[in-house]
């Protein structure tokens, strides 16, 4: 891949419509694989599938919400691979990563990312129990919000998706402040790299722990939105369909306001229900 892939690819569709057919040009949500490699140890530490666009905070964000790194010091640099055996041509598709010199990342920590095609030796407490060995803290019970700022969240996030409103086909994570006013969004086709976007973001401008914002995400909330958000301090996760099972237990072990469909006026508070402040 010599140059840049954009967010978005043109392509011919059909269009059946009362009994008719026409052809025209429509957009598609770009879906292309990023590599992360680390420069020292040469490694390959994971493979995405991801939308194309804020590539080194996707990098950055991975690797600090996988507990390999822990600060924004601990990246010298961020790069686009450069296939000097083959071409010299610039690989957008390959990003390295080089840490600084007195780091020693514990890699095992990558290896959760092979449960996906094992039947076995998995569980919800196993995964809770990682992230306390990982150094996760239970997030302070600040702060308090009241409830109708959330009831304009959803639709600042629709708004703000640019793509989305092209494609149709891209999630979304956004961050806002504590009076409901977005700060940040990024979208990408995973719910999960949209996330490691935003939160790379704030790394990489040394924002920190996000202890007190607030992230939407589109869609569900799941384990993996739950842990990437504890890791990054964040205090009220919000969605606009439901969480599963262990993303709840994430929730109420970390002490993370978790809320579900969000829509119009009304929500559901599945965890830390006390940051919540009700007319009655």
């Amino acid at each position: 891949m010599t140059k840049p892939v954009g967010s978005k690819t043109k392509a011919t569709v059909w269009v059946v419509e009362n009994g008719k057919m026409r052809s025209r040009l429509d957009d598609l949500t770009t879906e292309e694989p990023l590599e992360i490699r680390l420069a020292s140890p040469r490694r390959t530490v994971a493979v995405t599938m991801r939308t194309p666009g804020a590539d080194f905070e996707l990098a950055a964000g991975f690797l600090y919400t996988e507990g390999i790194i822990s600060e924004r010091q601990d990246i010298q640099r961020l790069s686009y691979c450069v296939d000097t055996e083959i071409d010299s041509e610039q690989r957008y598709n390959i990003v390295n990563v080089e840490l600084k010199e007195d780091l020693h990342p514990d890699l095992q920590l990558l290896e959760r990312h092979f449960y996906t095609s094992s039947a076995c030796g998995v569980c919800g407490k196993a995964s809770l129990e990682a992230l306390h060995l990982r150094g996760c803290s239970v997030i302070p019970p600040t702060p308090t919000v009241t409830s109708e700022i959330f009831y304009s969240l959803p639709e600042q996030l629709r708004a703000a998706q640019g793509v989305f409103k092209a494609t149709g086909g891209l999630h979304a994570a956004a961050l806002f402040d504590v009076q409901g006013q977005l700060l940040t969004l990024r979208e990408d086709v995973g719910r999960h790299n949209a996330l490691d976007k935003l939160i790379g973001s704030a790394l990489l401008s040394d924002n920190l722990p996000l202890s007190d914002r607030i992230v939407m995400v589109s869609g569900r909330s799941s384990f993996e939105i739950l842990q990437k958000c504890t890791a990054a301090g964040v205090p009220i996760v919000c969605a606009v369909s439901a969480p599963s099972s262990l993303a709840v237990s994430v929730a109420q072990e970390f002490g993370i306001t978790l809320i579900g469909f969000l829509r119009g006026e009304r929500f559901n508070v599945y965890s830390g229900v006390e940051r919540i402040v009700t007319k009655a």
